[in-house]
Order: C-alpha cells, then structure tokens, then sequence
C-alpha cells in the first residue's frame, strides 16, 4: 500500500540512502517525513523535525548524475534551518557543495561527515513548514489505517 512514502521515482540506491538517513535522524530524536511539497512547488526528498523545532531538509544523491542534473537544491535552504546533501559512498563527497551539510548513508544508518550552517527560518516560513508537515504526516497515518476512503 502506498501512503505517500514512495511513488515510483526513486531508484533503490536513493531508498535505501533515504532510510539510513533516517534511522540517523531518528536517533538524534529527529521526526521526518519523505517527498514533503513545500509551498515553492518543490518537493523536498527528507524534512526532519526536532523536539526544539529545528527543521531540517535532506536532499537525497543517489549518483554524480544525480547531483550535476540538479539546480534547485539550493531553494530548499529556505524552507530550514539546515540543509544536508545525503550520498551513499559511491558518490565522492568532494563534489558536494560546501553550502551544505554532508550525510553518509546506506540502508542500515547514516553518519554526518559535515554538519550543515545553521540560519534561522522567518517565523511565518516555520509555520508554513511545520503545518505541512503535520498535515503530511498526519494524512499518512490515516492512509494506514484507511486506504479505501468512503468504502
């Protein structure tokens, strides 16, 4: 059954970078969501949210194709307070923009190679993230336990 979590665009390298990163979020007691739209249109690959409300968006690269192919990683730093690239090791970390925090991940966990600048989020962007955050979350959820709705 799919609830939202993955829609057939992903590769399985970037599923499994994806889940290690967030087994690695969740013990650092991060809550995220996967392919969260933000208010630009874009679709971020990992939002994290923590106990502080500290946001964090992960941009999953599955391939050195994968990284040179895409412009727009630099408009999700709008939407966090942190931005993180997320790499399995076939993809060599120096490539990756020092702008951004760098994840190792495979299918088991995930290790921070470079922690990520931190600049604060305007308040109404917060809000904006964390409503569509629990609103993805939350209809997720429903999903689960109601796949059918109106049946």
């Amino acid at each position: 059954m799919n609830v939202g979590l993955i829609d057939g665009r992903q590769s399985e390298t970037a599923l499994a970078i994806a889940r290690g990163a967030r087994r690695m979020l969740r013990a650092l007691g991060f809550s995220s969501v996967t392919e969260l739209a933000l208010s630009d249109g874009r679709r971020a690959d990992v939002v994290a949210l923590g106990a502080d409300g500290v946001i964090l968006i992960v941009e999953i690269k599955s391939s050195i194709a994968d990284f040179r192919a895409d412009r727009k990683w630099r408009d999700y730093a709008a939407h966090c307070d942190r931005l993180y690239f997320a790499i399995s090791d076939a993809v060599p970390p120096e490539i990756m923009p020092p702008e951004a925090g760098l994840i190792l991940a495979d299918r088991y966990g995930a290790a921070i190679l470079r922690e990520a600048p931190a600049h604060a989020l305007a308040p109404a962007t917060r809000r904006a993230v964390l409503l569509r955050f629990a609103s993805a979350a939350a209809d997720r959820l429903h999903r689960l336990v109601d796949p059918e709705p109106g049946d």
